[in-house]
């Protein structure tokens, strides 16, 4: 693993970059409605974990039918409701537990910490790409609200980030694979296909990722970098 303390900065190379809980915070607004899901349940037997596991399979069968973002997830939200509950199933229960998903939508964007001052001088030196998934609408509303557009030279939004969307990406780009890095906060989508493509990564870990971006990576990885905040990118390239 490349470290602070033996990388050096470069440039003229092309970043991929995340958006979701790398630009701007995104799954903590995820985590409030299922708090608020839970809370609305009120379960006799089961605790908050066990809830949170059964509606994380049910969200697992959902994204393949409909896809990531708050629309599919206020379904996952509604069936999870009908399969616990223990009270009699109302409309109006429905349209509250179909809120909760909903409102994520208008939630105002927070950029996290340093994000908008490191990308105004990192995009002076390198050729910056915004490279996210998700539902392509909702993304696009989040990129506009960002007003990070201007610091990007290209964006694509994807319905998963696969080593095969990553090749995709760099034939589109007309990057090359030895210059061009990989930066999020997944290890599932931005880390680990992103290396098996050939590409050099940059872990910037959220505490809030959520549970399906989880994965095993070999952190010592030779061409992998870890930090702890986004603004550190710029020690690096």
């Amino acid at each position: 693993m490349v470290t602070l303390a033996t990388a050096k900065p470069r440039n003229n190379l092309t970043l991929f970059i995340d958006a979701d809980d790398t630009l701007w915070e995104n799954n903590i607004y995820f985590e409030r409605a299922i708090d608020d899901f839970i809370g609305f349940l009120q379960h006799s037997t089961l605790d908050a974990a066990q809830i949170r596991a059964s509606l994380l399979e049910i969200e697992r069968a959902n994204v393949k039918v409909h896809g990531y973002g708050a629309r599919s997830f206020a379904q996952s939200l509604r069936d999870a409701y009908i399969n616990l509950s223990e009270r009699e199933i109302s409309p109006d229960d429905i349209s509250v537990i179909l809120g909760y998903g909903e409102r994520i939508l208008s939630h105002p964007l927070e950029l996290i910490e340093g994000v908008k001052e490191t990308l105004e001088v990192l995009a002076t030196r390198h050729t910056l790409v915004l490279f996210t998934k998700g539902h392509e609408e909702d993304q696009r509303l989040k990129i506009d609200a960002s007003g990070l557009l201007p610091y990007f030279a290209h964006t694509h939004i994807a319905m998963e980030k696969e080593v095969a969307s990553y090749h995709d990406l760099i034939a589109t780009t007309g990057a090359t694979r030895e210059q061009t890095w990989m930066i999020g906060n997944s290890p599932k989508s931005d880390i680990r296909p992103a290396l098996e493509a050939g590409l050099s990564a940059v872990l910037i870990p959220h505490r809030h990722t959520w549970q399906m971006e989880h994965a095993e990576i070999e952190e010592r990885h030779e061409r992998l970098i870890v930090l702890q905040r986004f603004s550190q990118l710029l020690q690096h390239f």
